[in-house]
């Protein structure tokens, strides 16, 4: 969280003081103060005063470490501090295990901001902005798997894991008719699955399945997508007087390269221009 504090003088102004405070206030005027626009747009935006992030770890979608310089980015996480920083206001990040409990915070107001996919589901709970980027969906078997494409899933005993609460979770049971799906609570758990046994394949946006395959020597993310994930930004509803700032940020992100930094500092792989819906 970033914190700033105010301090006030307590000395009686002189009038020599108060020429140079209008003095000042001329200048500010003449270099442009920020305007109170985006002070409206932060009290939309960030009632609290503060932007509330919501991130889960283990996603460049939303939030990793880079094991080599110990920093963190993500999709989620960096935009959120640029917009934060937009706005005026500053940052909180507020974690969780998966991004179904950021979509139900940001319901309950307890959370301003994330980046998601743009579900029809999750648009009954949360207001979203223009397509963000879009990423493909893929599956990942461990090292030594006999499964060397897609079609080799859908067979007796394969067990497929999906995140908890996730597209994925509500998506894939209709896919798979011989295959059992096995929900797992996170992503990093999901990896601990993985080396006792306990499942065969992991069903997910491509970008947290390479996240997860450097975790697991010799770890395959197959060839081939199961569909896309179209990712937008997400606020919470009641707050749609602030959208249009958001649809203004989201497209000056994407035009001025901003977010294709930000992916590349993430290590985010797997993804495609996003596409107008």
């Amino acid at each position: 969280m970033m914190l700033s504090r105010l301090f006030r003088s307590r000395a009686r102004p002189s009038r020599r003081s108060s020429c140079f405070a209008l003095l000042a206030c001329i200048a500010i005027s003449a270099l442009g103060a920020p305007s109170a626009k985006a002070g409206n747009e932060g009290e939309v935006l960030a009632p609290t005063g503060r932007l509330r992030v919501g991130v889960y770890p283990g996603s460049p979608t939303s939030m990793v470490v880079d094991p080599a310089t110990k920093q963190t980015h993500g999709l989620a996480y960096d935009l959120g501090q640029e917009l934060a920083r937009r706005l005026q206001v500053p940052v909180e990040y507020v974690t969780f295990q998966r991004v179904a409990d950021i979509v139900t915070a940001i319901k309950n107001g307890e959370v301003d901001f994330t980046v998601t996919n743009a579900t029809p589901a999750r648009a009954n709970d949360v207001a979203f902005s223009p397509p963000l980027i879009s990423i493909e969906l893929g599956y990942l078997v461990p090292a030594n798997s006999s499964i060397s494409q897609a079609s080799d899933i859908d067979r007796p005993g394969v067990r497929i894991g999906v995140t908890k609460g996730s597209t994925s979770e509500r998506t894939l049971p209709a896919k798979f008719k011989t295959a059992t799906i096995v929900p797992a609570e996170s992503v990093k758990l999901a990896i601990g699955m993985f080396s006792r046994g306990e499942l065969d394949v992991y069903a997910t946006n491509k970008p947290t399945l390479f996240e997860m395959s450097d975790a697991m020597p010799n770890a395959r993310v197959l060839d081939g997508s199961w569909g896309l994930e179209h990712l937008a930004l997400a606020i919470p509803k009641g707050r749609e007087e602030g959208l249009h700032v958001v649809e203004t940020f989201v497209r000056d992100v994407q035009s001025s390269g901003l977010l294709n930094r930000i992916q590349q500092a993430a290590g985010l792989r797997g993804a495609v221009k996003a596409e107008p819906k």
